[in-house]
């Protein structure tokens, strides 16, 4: 299947490591340029190197914080002169932290806001106007399977993830006219930092060990293992993809089939 990505200019925030990393790191394979970001510049910096010697292909590395509105900016500025303009758009952050509605003060839930529902509108104005000039592109958002279910322990995200959702959705029709596809692509258990955050959270509050936490998690999933971030990143690919040229406006999980909701 030709992809088309060859070239291609595309900016994926929060990429340091986990599934951020692990697009970036397929777009690369592919031949598409990339300019990623990290809240560290270090860290930015190493696996920018680490893409750039697997592949060959040109990496960009920058420090920002995809929650702060006057870090984001600058850095999709920067971004698409390093590039020389932008085809493609990751949306990325670091999930919300845990807690049930009791747990989470005023402040949590103004910092969840800006960081997981914000950093997407503000992602998507400033790099607008080069997806414009490109004449068109794709943007991808990454999300959670909470937008399908809601995930215990995980208020913010199960409150947050279905608002980008519907934001997405909205995104596809309003620019559909200028040639930009916008979709949702949703993890469920794929090993990433993130779920071993997860899971030894859940081991110290039920005094279970992660292996007993994490074998639970196994049984519900119907392919019987956790995701690796490399195949999630595939199906990124193909939706950043010209492959999929007439997919707009969906949301795809992928979960090993865990998820039951139609």
């Amino acid at each position: 299947m030709e992809l088309g990505l060859e070239g291609k200019r595309a900016v994926v925030l929060a990429a340091s490591s986990g599934l951020g990393r692990a697009t970036a790191l397929g777009l690369a394979r592919e031949g598409t340029r990339v300019a990623l970001c990290s809240r560290s510049l270090e860290r930015a910096e190493t696996a920018a190197e680490e893409i750039r010697a697997e592949t060959g292909t040109e990496v960009h590395a920058f420090e920002a914080d995809v929650a702060d509105a006057e870090s984001l900016k600058p850095f999709t500025a920067a971004a698409a002169a390093a590039l020389g303009g932008v085809d493609l758009l990751v949306c990325n952050a670091g999930g919300p932290p845990p807690g049930g509605f009791e747990a989470l003060d005023e402040d949590a839930w103004r910092r969840a806001f800006e960081l997981t529902l914000m950093s997407v509108v503000r992602s998507v104005r400033e790099t607008l106007p080069h997806l414009r000039e490109a004449g068109g592109g794709a943007v991808l958002v990454l999300g959670s399977s909470s937008v399908k279910v809601p995930i215990p322990n995980l208020l913010l995200s199960n409150v947050y993830r279905p608002g980008i959702q519907g934001l997405v959705k909205h995104l596809s029709a309003e620019l559909a006219g200028d040639g930009i596809r916008v979709n949702m692509l949703s993890p469920g258990r794929v090993l990433t930092d993130r779920i071993e955050e997860l899971d030894a959270a859940a081991a110290e509050r039920s005094g279970r060990s992660v292996t007993e936490v994490r074998a639970d998690s196994v049984r519900q999933i119907p392919l019987g293992r956790l995701g690796d971030p490399a195949e999630f990143a595939n199906a990124a690919v193909f939706l950043l993809s010209g492959a999929a040229s007439y997919v707009t406006g969906s949301s795809l999980i992928v979960d090993g089939g865990a998820v039951r909701a139609l």
